[in-house]
This record gives structure tokens, C-alpha cells and sequence, in this order.
């Protein structure tokens, strides 16, 4: 087992742009780190310098304590999951999950139980025959998994392994490689773009974007303290809602906002810590000077129509775009004034999240109440979270 250690790393393919800009981060040994952003962030190719199949263009890399810069992908002790199973056709699941132990010459009884275990591990010990097209895709995809962990690495890399499986396949193999960590205590980094995957699975999560590092946290911390429009608009699902405001004090020591503009213009009274961070009350809150425009966050389930009727002025109200049935909820797209859409953001309306019982219908217009306490404030210029 070990950890694994990037300084000052960069990549650069000729004299394009950098693909990983000074990317400084640190697993600890027995991690599971998730890497997510979106396509073209740099977060596979983080994980193939880690394999060795990517160079370093500057910086170092080290597993454990050795700078494996140089070292070839076959000494650097890893095993490596890939999106598309990369399984020897014309081999049976026995052979494809021993391949690697042959041809380091391991005994054959070691061969075997190695194999054993770990199928049975991963509960494909009746399929150890038959040849990868006669498995379905989640079968083949725990066969890929078992190849890796027969080779008992230090370090084990996903790339984005689940991306080929239908839903509810992905949803059991999300627990299985879950469970394999748990089991194993190995380190293992998995990429993957579905923040849903990464809020699930990791201990820890380093959102990228446009190769550098975001923010890296719990998925608990990056979910309720986001350090920025990109992380809050990406991480989350649905994705937090945004406003373009307006800031005003009030003379009893509460604070306003405007969201929208012109005959458009609704206003949310802020009390208690919400009050306190927008006037600059809280502790480590950067310049919220009055009348100063801002960007407000909101996550769909600090809507809600029960207590739209309350008086307190935390309310907002617009014209219902899309209702959304799950069950046991519904997701309510709404016209409201002020929305502002981010970089990462999933959707182009606000969107709230409301009870199966509701009774909601597009073209109605309906009033929101604000749970003012979960407010996310945003720098428009700097994009950085206030807090």
C-alpha cells in the first residue's frame, strides 16, 4: 500500500496550453480519491501519469516515497481499471485475470487461489470459463476489476469505469467497487465526470477544471461549503440555483436583497446568519458593501411551496416551466427573476425540489419560500465563495 504524491506538476502537449497547471495533491495511502470535472479538465490525464502512460512535463510524482517520473508503467506496482474493459477476446475470465500473474512467472497454485479469491470477491466464480462475449457488461466489467486486484497493487486507478453500464448496473457496481476498497484497504483513485458516482464513493474529491484543482474536500464539505460558482454549480443534483442581486442594509440590522430588475424586481428579507454574512457580520466574510451587486446560490431543496405564506419575506415567485414526477418527489422548473447560469451548471432554469403531493402544473405561476439560512453568496468578478 502506499500513498501517492503530485508537486508542481504540469503537462503540456507541444506549445499548447498547459492540459495540468501546477497540480499539487497528496492521497494518503489506503484513500479513495475521486477526480470528477467535466470532459477536457485534465482528470485522466492526471491518472495516466500516475499509470505511467502519460509523461510529466515538469513537477515530480511519487508512490510511496519513491520519484517514479522515470520509472516504466510496468515497475511502478499499479493496476488500472479502463472504461472499456480492455479484455483479451479469444481468453477465458480465468486467463484474462491471471494474464498478468503469468507473465511474471507466479507459481500456479498462487495463480489460482489469487484468482479464486478474487472472483469469488466479486461474484463471478461461475462465469471463470466462458469467454468475455458470452458475459454481459457489468459481468465483463467486474472481470476487468478482478484482473486488477489479483495483481495485489499498491495503488489501484479507475477510469471512469462505469460509464458503459446501464443505470441500475451502475448503481450496484458503484457499491461492489465500494465494497472492494473497504475490503482491500488499498489506495485507489477513480475519475470520473458523474459527480453523483463521486459523492457516493470517495473519501475525498478534487474537483478539476481546465487542469487545476478547484477545491479538494469531504463530499459533505465540498456539497455545503462550495469555493466557488464552478464547484456549487457542479457538484450537486440537481445543480444549485443562481441570482444576480443587489445588497441592501436595513436600518433594524437585517439585510435585503433584489433579486431581478426593473418591474421584474422581487425582494428576499435576510435574517439571522444569512443577514450576518451578507452585511459582513460573520467571521472570514469578504466585502459585502451595501447596494453591491452579488451572486446568490440556492439548492433546490431550500425551495419549498409550504411555506410560501409564512410573511417572513423570504419568498419568490414565477411562472412553472416543466414539472418533473420521481415519485417520491417532484423536480419543478420555474421562471424566476434574476436566474444566472454558470459554467457548470446542468440546466438553465431554477429548479426546486418539492413534495410528491404537490400540486404543481407548467404555466401556473407559483410562490417559493426561501429557506434564507442556506444561502451560498458568490464575488460576480472573482467568482470565489464569499465565506
Amino acid at each position: 500500500m502506499a500513498d501517492v504524491r503530485f508537486e508542481h506538476v504540469y503537462k503540456r502537449y507541444g506549445d499548447n496550453p498547459p492540459v495540468i497547471t501546477d497540480l499539487n495533491l497528496e492521497i494518503a495511502d489506503h484513500e479513495f480519491l475521486v477526480l470528477v470535472g467535466p470532459s477536457g479538465c485534465g482528470k485522466s490525464t492526471a491518472l495516466r501519469m500516475i499509470a505511467g502512460l502519460e509523461d510529466i512535463s515538469e513537477g515530480n510524482l511519487y508512490i510511496g516515497d519513491r520519484l517514479v517520473n522515470d520509472v516504466a508503467p510496468k515497475d511502478r506496482d499499479i493496476a488500472m481499471v479502463f472504461q472499456n474493459y480492455a479484455l483479451y477476446p479469444h481468453m477465458t475470465v480465468f486467463d484474462n485475470m491471471a494474464f498478468a500473474l503469468t507473465l511474471r512467472h507466479t507459481p500456479k497454485e498462487e495463480i489460482q487461489q489469487r484468482v479464486e479469491r478474487a472472483a469469488q470477491m466479486l461474484g463471478i466464480t461461475p462465469y471463470l470459463k466462458r469467454r468475455p462475449r458470452e458475459l454481459s457488461g457489468g459481468q465483463r466489467q467486474r472481470v476487468a476489476l478482478g484482473r486488477a486486484l489479483v495483481r495485489d497493487p499498491q495503488v489501484f486507478l479507475l477510469d471512469e469505469p462505469l460509464s458503459n453500464l446501464d443505470a441500475k448496473l451502475r448503481v450496484a457496481t458503484r457499491t461492489e467497487i465500494s465494497r472492494l476498497h473497504q475490503a482491500t484497504g488499498t489506495t485507489f483513485v477513480y475519475v470520473t465526470h458523474d459527480q453523483v458516482e463521486a459523492m457516493t464513493m470517495g473519501d475525498r474529491i478534487a474537483v478539476l477544471n481546465a487542469g487545476v484543482i478547484q477545491q479538494l474536500g469531504t463530499p459533505q464539505e465540498l456539497y455545503d461549503h462550495p469555493a466557488n460558482l464552478f464547484v456549487a454549480g457542479f457538484i450537486g443534483s440537481p445543480s444549485m440555483d443562481f441570482f444576480e442581486v443587489n445588497l441592501h442594509r436595513k436600518s433594524d440590522g437585517h439585510a435585503e436583497i433584489v433579486v431581478g430588475k426593473g418591474d421584474d424586481a422581487q425582494r428576499l428579507t435576510l435574517q439571522g446568519q444569512a443577514a450576518e454574512v451578507a452585511t459582513g457580520q460573520a467571521p472570514g466574510v469578504g466585502d459585502t458593501s451595501d447596494g453591491r451587486p452579488l451572486i446568490v446560490g440556492i439548492r433546490p431543496e431550500h425551495f419549498s411551496l409550504d411555506g410560501a405564506q409564512s410573511g417572513d419575506g423570504a419568498t419568490i415567485s414565477g411562472v412553472v416551466d416543466v414539472v418533473e414526477h420521481l415519485g417520491n418527489e417532484q423536480l419543478v422548473y420555474v421562471r424566476l427573476p434574476g436566474a444566472y447560469v454558470p459554467e457548470a451548471s446542468e440546466t438553465k432554469g431554477s429548479t426546486a425540489r418539492v413534495g410528491a403531493s404537490a400540486k404543481v402544473s407548467p404555466g401556473e405561476r407559483i410562490s417559493l419560500h426561501v429557506d434564507t439560512s442556506h444561502l451560498h453568496f458568490f464575488d460576480p468578478s472573482s467568482t470565489k465563495s464569499l465565506v
